[in-house]
C-alpha cells in the first residue's frame, strides 16, 4: 500500500496521511498548559487554574477549574460564559468542554 492511498467511506475519501488518520491536527495546538496561562492572565486573583486534557492527549477535549474571588456575586452561568468568552479562539478547535467554577 503506498502512502498516498485514498479510502472511500461512501461518498468521502480521506488520504491516510490526512490529520485524522495521523493525529497532527490543528487540536494538538491546545495544551493545558497554554489554555491555562490564558486563564490566569484573565483571572489574576485565581485562588486555582487546573486544566486537564480529558480527551486521551490528542487535545479535543478539556476539563477546566477556575476557582477565584472575580467570580463573587455571579451565578454559575455567567461565570461559565466568563470561561467560554476568554477562551473563544482556542474552543473552536475542541470537541468539547467541561467547565467548573467556585467563587472564594
Amino acid at each position: 500500500m503506498s502512502g498516498n492511498q485514498l479510502f472511500n467511506f461512501g461518498r468521502r475519501y480521506i488520504h491516510i496521511l490526512s490529520p485524522m488518520w495521523s493525529g497532527t491536527s490543528q487540536l494538538n495546538k491546545n495544551s493545558e498548559e497554554a489554555l491555562r496561562k490564558i486563564l490566569e492572565s484573565k483571572f489574576p486573583l485565581a485562588k486555582n487554574i487546573t486544566v486537564s486534557d480529558i480527551s486521551g492527549g490528542c487535545g479535543s477535549m478539556y476539563e477546566i477549574f477556575v476557582e477565584t474571588k472575580e467570580f463573587k456575586g455571579l451565578s454559575t452561568i455567567k461565570q461559565h460564559r466568563l470561561i467560554t468568552e476568554t477562551l473563544k479562539s482556542e474552543i473552536k478547535s475542541m470537541h468539547g468542554l467541561r467547565i467548573h467554577t467556585v467563587s472564594v
